[in-house]
């Protein structure tokens, strides 16, 4: 072996230690440093014939387990869209609270019904009524309250998903220029420091949106969704989507795409499903939504209960007029009452000054036990027959879809029920149907079982014309339908709606059912299609209300009732007009006699009651339709608040715990060992400690044999 050979080895293998030093160190320093794979020097013997020449130590690669990243990557995923969900809901079931709390929803609800049998139990305590008529109040404010929280904080998902799309697209960009700085740096033997920095930023946007890696021969990465589409090739795909929004229901955003720099549009928001984006479209799309629509449908139940009891009982003395909501309807829509009812216009003191008996079975009324005298079938119908029947003593008049009853001088009106045949349209009472002597009140409807059937005009004014917005499962607009006004009856707008061509027949079906409320049914094979009108220009005759807003079709008119209410102006003005009493008519009552009385608490005491009385409540986000009392329903709708935050956490803690699993095996396979790598270190020192010998030995044969010569 010559010297020049001994001094090559030598050299290879300082070079080789040097590297392999370098190695060792960078890991070292490495050791805490988050999706970290650790680095070893490429050692291979070199010869020639057999012979030894050294060791080729030319670059520098990493240990990495591909299978166990994507675990990773997966799994850090699926953690933070759980996280992100999980977050939200625990901060709106906190401004729920529980049932138990004193300042809960829940709480104020049976606050307000019980201070009103309190004041029942003492009429004539104008602090009692006072206190009744506040906490009624605190409770619809406590409804307008969650439902501002939940349409902010659907607001803010929509701003959380801007800001994951434009980090996202951050993210890929970073990647794609790290591809050339890997390319490079392979070329000149060592990319380890832009493979693990290109694999943290990785792992950052595995927790944005769900990723599957590839990597080229040269080490580049490409980037495409769990199920296939290209995120991140040749060149990086621009996420879009919509901007900042408030989160009012029924507003549709636009679908998260992707664009390529030649122009070229990629639907992209059906293919996430998981990271924190995913989370937040399901948060702003499914669950705020749902739960502000059972909001807004424990809301209307609330109001419709006090408003059943308040509309079946009187002030002392009572009011001079009662005038009704606007209903929708129109004088020549068909009655639809059956059943029994009683008016009376009573004086100041209580005493009957005249009774009008209604029998809507029979078609009659009887002013004052008199013959009866029959009314036709139409709201005006029954409306002239009372005018006539009150005759100096009071009129009545349906204008503008409300009804009003008015009295003379200074007497007043009031309505009960008949006790066992109690009149009713569409499961409300007479005076509950018009909204006569509501105790809470709304400037729209509220409740949708209209009563009207299908063969009632439609009353609709010609040009106007009812807009839909159809939406896919993946978030993109399907369709864009206008369907104006067309036919007289309201059975003929419902087959102009369901039109297969001209209409949204194709994606769902419009009915009426027994008590006039407007059913949507999906078509069958378009289940996952999402119809919603996106605009409204019918008018129902002098009524002015829309199509939408009578028959509450569409998220944005079912859904913003829970700020709708408030107590009636002038009871919030003067407690003493709170209906606490009851009239007291008999088959023998007779002008003259005493049918309001000082003291009478029946009216509140029903009112208290209503909270277990049985009525039916309509489907509302996860919530199925359902009859049952107020308190019922108030049970179901705090379970499903409760249960969605801790299914959500259960969910997020799950998958926390099956992230960090899957990050400590990955740390297992490619992390750093500080044992192992001072050992080698001190392998390293030694080995190039034996080169520098094997050199000054070389050096000093040398020397030898040129004093030799």
């Amino acid at each position: 072996m010559s010297v020049n050979t001994i001094l090559g080895n030598a050299l290879s293998g300082l070079n080789a230690a040097q590297l392999g030093l370098r190695s060792a160190s960078t890991n070292i320093s490495n050791v805490n440093t988050p999706a970290y794979a650790r680095s070893q020097a490429n050692l291979t013997s070199r010869s020639v014939n057999g012979t030894g020449l050294g060791v080729d130590a030319s670059s520098l690669s990493r240990i990495t387990d591909r299978f166990l990243f994507a675990t990773s990557l997966s799994a850090n995923g699926e953690a933070a869209s759980g996280k992100a969900r999980a977050g939200y809901l625990d901060r709106v079931q906190a401004q729920f609270g529980s049932l138990d709390d004193a300042g809960s929803l829940f709480a104020r609800l049976n606050s307000a019904f019980t201070e009103i049998g309190s004041a029942a139990l003492d009429p004539a305590s104008g602090v009692r009524r006072q206190t009744a008529v506040n906490d009624v109040q605190f409770l619809f404010d406590e409804f307008a309250r969650l439902d501002s929280e939940l349409l902010g904080a659907r607001a803010e998902a929509q701003r959380q998903i801007g800001f994951s799309i434009e980090r996202a697209n951050d993210l890929i960009v970073q990647i794609g220029s790290l591809n050339d700085d890997i390319a490079r740096g392979r070329i000149q033997g060592d990319a380890t420091g832009a493979e693990n920095r290109q694999d943290a930023l990785i792992t950052e946007l595995s927790s944005i949106i769900d990723i599957k890696l590839d990597r080229t021969t040269n080490g580049s990465a490409i980037l495409r969704t769990s199920d296939g589409v290209l995120l991140l090739g040749q060149f990086p795909l621009t996420l879009e989507g919509p901007g900042p929004a408030p989160g009012n229901l029924g507003q549709s955003f636009a679908a998260i795409q992707g664009r390529t720099p030649s122009g070229n549009v990629v639907e992209l928001q059906s293919h996430f499903n998981s990271g924190e984006l995913r989370g937040f479209l399901d948060l702003r799309d499914k669950e705020l939504p749902a739960l502000a629509l059972e909001l807004a449908e424990f809301a209307a139940g609330s109001a419709d209960a006090l408003n059943a009891a308040h509309t079946n009982a009187s002030a002392i003395p009572a009011p001079s007029s009662l005038t009704g909501r606007n209903t929708g309807l129109l004088g020549a829509d068909s009655l639809n009452f059956n059943g029994k009812t009683s008016l009376a216009i009573v004086d100041n003191a209580g005493a009957l000054v005249k009774r009008v008996d209604i029998d809507f079975d029979a078609g009659s009324l009887s002013v004052d036990g008199s013959a009866p005298a029959a009314f036709g079938a139409t709201l005006d119908g029954i409306t002239t027959a009372l005018n006539t029947a009150l005759g100096a003593s009071g009129s009545a008049s349906f204008s503008g879809g409300a009804l009003k009853i008015s009295a003379v001088g200074a007497n007043g009106v009031a309505l009960v029920q008949d006790a066992t045949t109690p009149s009713g349209r569409a499961g409300r009472s007479f005076a509950q149907f018009f909204g006569l002597n509501e105790l809470v009140t709304s400037a729209r409807p509220t409740q949708f079982e209209t009563g009207l059937s299908g063969t009632d005009a439609h009353g609709l004014a010609a040009g106007g014309a009812l807009d839909f917005t159809v939406t896919g499962a993946d978030g993109r607009v399907a369709a864009q339908i206008s369907v104006p006004v067309a036919g007289a009856s309201i059975n003929d707008y419902l087959v102009a709606l369901n039109n297969t061509t001209t209409g949204v027949g194709r994606f769902a079906n419009f009915s009426l059912d027994a008590s006039g409320r407007l059913v949507q049914t999906p078509t069958v094979g378009a289940e996952s299609y999402s119809v919603e009108p996106s605009g409204d220009t019918t008018a129902r005759g002098a009524t002015g209300l829309s199509f939408t807003q009578i028959f509450g079709l569409g998220e944005a008119v079912r859904g913003t009732r829970s700020s709708a209410f408030a107590i009636r102006n002038d009871i919030a003005k003067n407690p003493d007009l709170l209906a606490l009493a009851k009239l007291e008519l008999s088959a023998t009552t007779s002008t003259g006699d005493t049918v309001l009385g000082k003291g009478d608490g029946r009216g509140g005491e029903a009112i208290a009651r209503a909270m277990e009385t049985t009525r039916t409540f309509q489907s509302a986000g996860s919530l199925s339709g359902v009859t049952g009392t107020l308190n019922d329903f108030a049970g179901r709708f705090a379970t499903d608040v409760g249960t969605r935050a801790a299914r959500a956490e259960r969910q997020s803690e799950a998958a926390i715990a099956l992230r960090s699993e899957a990050e400590q095996r990955l740390a297992n396979a490619q992390g750093v060992n500080i044992d192992e790598e001072l050992a080698l270190m001190t392998q390293f020192q030694q080995s190039y400690n034996a080169s520098a010998r094997l050199i000054q030995a070389a050096k000093e044969l040398n020397d030898i044999l040129l004093s030799i010569i």
